[in-house]
């Protein structure tokens, strides 16, 4: 989410499923789709028959992804930025970027600010002190005029300046880092520089495997600004596709379900902003360039007037700022690892947990059983007991020694309940309930909606130290300890409140409290009309529902924002409105109808591209443009190869600076000895993945697909199998400086010996998905016992994907 939003403006997938078939170029990532999402790579399949695409898989396991792939790269786990890098610096070396779109698309001429440098592994504005960089060190030239400086020819241009970071990224280089052979790596570089042209398009595909490192950020943004070089953002067949891991993981994200944000990715207030105005001030785009839209900056006390309106109903005015002192404004962080943290320091009295199992999901599982055994209280609402519910039974735990309340809340399956699901592509489909939810389980938005009324009503007795936010909270419903989804659904979509009638879109909604919106990028999905998510006009006709052969498919639910198939879709025709490829047209300028068709617009619809104060094409950012640079990342303007926390090699462009000098290292910051491990003693890399069988970790629940995968195991490449006088069943040890998993191990050649910078390193696998509760009790083990208390600068996310590890047999 981060990674994209900085580069872009918006954090999610900028295409869709169906759409990977106009590709040219499939390259994946971090990711393997044939296994890990089979439906949605049917679109990969119809590319690589139908088209002719090339699909390019680069992993250190080869998989059935692998298998169906024209090739297979074994990559060195971590390094996708060094890969990235390598074609980043051929593109630009041989010229094959598509000039026009940069030109036209991206802030490549601005730039930047004297005083911006890079130097031994270290952007200027760096405080070693705080472990963290000041990001207003990576700034633009100003004018008088307060625009930014354009100047492509400029030493300090974005476009010069990216050519000076990654000329270091050779190919010799990229086989010293990645174990890439040289030779393959060019191979590859030569398909990837072809779709540089109007008539070439590439995708680019990702999943967990880049986003779950300490510098996960910067892996998937090395890939976006390969794809905004090449010309291959907005158009059909492109863009930069994160595969989301189940169904409604992309709406919790547009909901909100990361601390940092409230809905529609607005930022959460901050310390010292003490109304409105320093609020939108300090969280909102500014323009950068005359011709720029910014969209977002320019509507953001909109969207915010509107979703305080939304939750504040009868309170919210323009006298009290619309109710915004009730919003929290928190001084530290709140991501997931941090709330383990300071229970883990026991600076926490309870938690809830709703739908996930901390035990299993975070990192340095042996130091979250600790944390947990030092709260007062645990709720867990859960359609199952999970390994945090019975956190008290784990192997080598003395339940009398737990003094921690549990409460289990049994909470209905997703089967058991109705709603929407939006998937990767944003799309937003409704489905219904398909059981009764069975003995005492109820929805967990009831047990929500009782608990906060009961909540309430001891507020309203007892009084408090600011009991406003609590007790002005509206709750619209029918019956407000059992509200329905589709009451929900209408508040998302939101309201004017002058006629009562829900909105259209997004463009109607105000800053003066006279509409509201619960989710403002949502605001459409569920008008007067109807239930948009519910449509199902797809391919039983296919001339009515996809009149432009695109498989847009408009009347097939709702997509985020107002049915949009493909974001930024302007930057897919060129500055006269002529799609780059006719053949693949997203959206095109139709002089005698006065407007943009195709899909829907990302872009105002009557803009004429021949008039000369016609709008950037990327609305969302203050340059108007797509950010080869960006100072909205916490660990550089540009992404850089930093080796994992944990790596068996060193770092041959600046082995003084090893590994990212921004990653949040939690044990040292309390006080703790930090617990890495060292190649002497953990020579080898391990990383994690899912297995096709599991449905993350409900599969420890359901008989059949414990009998499809009985029991937990490692992968073992052969060749280190044969050095360490395993066999596939044996049972072997595998340990990390924070703990150890005694499992069975399967010899594979899927993973093989890599050469990296003059020495041989060998991966081991590690399926996720087992733990000390369910069907099959007998595997007392976490995969992420063996994973460190880290994470990214930016977003906290963890290192799941590269960790030192030593393997024996037992």
């Amino acid at each position: 989410m981060v990674s994209l939003a900085a580069t872009f403006g918006r954090g999610a997938m900028t295409n869709h499923w169906r759409d990977i078939r106009h590709a040219d170029v499939i390259m994946i990532n971090g990711a393997n789709p044939a296994e890990a999402h089979p439906v949605g790579f049917q679109w990969f399949m119809r590319a690589k028959l139908d088209r002719g695409a090339k699909i390019i898989h680069a992993d250190p396991r080869f998989t059935r992804t692998s298998a169906v792939a024209d090739t297979h790269l074994r990559i060195r786990v971590g390094t996708d930025v060094a890969y990235f890098g390598g074609l980043i610096n051929y593109v630009l070396t041989n010229q094959l970027y598509h000039d026009e779109y940069v030109r036209y698309a991206t802030n490549a001429s601005l730039v930047v600010k004297e005083g911006y440098a890079f130097s031994d592994g270290l952007f200027s504005g760096y405080d070693p002190a705080k472990r963290g960089y000041d990001t207003t060190a990576w700034a633009y030239e100003t004018g008088p005029d307060g625009f930014a400086v354009q100047d492509l020819a400029h030493p300090r241009s974005v476009l010069n300046l990216m050519r000076q970071h990654y000329s270091r990224y050779t190919p010799e280089m990229v086989e010293r880092i990645t174990g890439i052979p040289r030779d393959q790596f060019l191979e590859v570089a030569r398909i990837v520089g072809e779709t540089g042209r109007p008539d070439k398009v590439m995708t680019l595909v990702y999943a967990v495997g880049l986003t779950h490192h300490t510098t996960g950020v910067q892996l998937i943004r090395s890939g976006a600004l390969l794809q905004l070089l090449l010309g291959n953002i907005g158009r059909p067949g492109g863009g930069m596709n994160a595969e989301r891991g189940h169904a409604n993981i992309q709406g919790n994200t547009d909901h909100a379900i990361s601390w940092e944000i409230l809905p529609g990715y607005l930022r959460i207030p901050a310390p010292g902003q003490r109304n409105l105005d320093d609020y939108v001030a300090q969280s909102a785009t500014t323009k950068l360039r005359p011709n720029s839209m910014n969209f977002f900056g320019t509507n953001y006390r909109k969207f915010m007037v509107s979703l305080l309106k939304t939750w504040y109903p009868d309170t919210a005015t323009s006298d009290n700022q619309f109710a915004f002192d009730h919003i929290p404004k928190p001084a530290g962080n709140s991501s997931w690892i941090s709330i383990f943290d300071r229970a883990l320091q026991g600076r926490m009295e309870g938690l809830m947990l709703s739908g996930m199992t901390a035990t299993s999901i975070g990192p340095d599982s042996n130091q979250v059983l600790q944390a947990l055994a030092k709260l007062k209280w645990l709720c867990v609402m859960d359609a199952f007991p999970t390994t945090s519910s019975e956190f008290w039974r784990a192997p080598g735990t003395d339940p009398a020694t737990v003094q921690t309340e549990v409460f289990m809340l049994p909470a209905s399956h997703w089967i058991e309940k109705d709603g929407s699901f939006t998937n990767s592509g944003r799309w937003a489909q409704w489905k219904d309930q398909v059981l009764p939810p069975e003995g005492e389980a109820r929805h967990d938005h009831w047990i929500l909606a009782d608990l906060f009324a009961r909540v309430r009503r001891l507020y309203a007795r007892q009084g408090g130290a600011y009991p406003a936010p609590i007790l002005e909270l509206g709750m619209p419903y029918r019956d407000p300890i059992k509200p329905d989804l589709d009451e929900i659904a209408q508040e998302i979509n939101g309201r004017d409140l002058a006629t009562g009638k829900r909105l259209d879109t997004f463009a109607a909604l105000k800053d003066d409290g006279t509409t509201t919106a619960g989710d403002w990028i949502y605001t459409g999905h569920y008008p007067e009309s109807g239930n948009l998510t519910k449509r199902r006009g797809g391919v039983q006709d296919p001339k009515r529902n996809d009149p432009t052969g695109m498989g847009f498919y408009p009347n097939w639910a709702w997509s985020w924002p107002v049915n949009r198939r493909v974001l930024y879709n302007r930057a897919s025709a060129d500055t006269q409105g002529r799609p780059w490829d006719p053949s693949r047209a997203g959206i095109s300028w139709d002089p005698a109808a006065g407007k943009w068709v195709g899909d829907v617009p990302d872009y105002p619809p009557t803009a004429d591209p021949l008039d000369p104060a016609s709008p950037l094409p990327f609305i969302m950012n203050g340059e108007g443009t797509g950010r080869l640079f960006s100072n909205s990342v916490a660990d550089g303007p540009f992404p850089e190869h930093y080796e994992p926390i944990e790596s068996p090699v060193g770092n041959p462009l600046h082995p003084a600076v090893a590994a990212t000098p921004a990653a949040f290292l939690y044990d040292k910051q309390a006080g703790r000895p930090n617990r890495f491990g060292t190649a002497r003693d953990f020579p080898y890399i391990a990383t994690s993945y899912r297995l096709t069988e599991h449905e993350h970790y409900i599969t420890q629940q359901v008989e059949q697909l414990v009998q499809l995968q009985p029991e937990a195991f490692v992968e073992v490449p052969a060749a280190l199998a044969r050095e360490k006088g395993i066999a596939s069943g044996d049972m072997v040890r595998v340990s990390s400086q924070r703990g150890k998993l005694e499992v069975r191990a399967v010899v594979t050649k899927r993973l093989g010996p890599l050469r990296v910078d003059g020495q041989t390193v060998y991966h081991i696998g590690i399926p996720i998905h087992w733990g000390f509760v369910g069907i099959n009790t007998g595997q007392h083990w976490l995969a992420n016992a063996l994973t460190p208390f880290v994470g990214d600068a930016s977003s906290r996310t963890p290192e799941f994907k590269a960790f030192l590890v030593n393997i024996e047999k037992i």
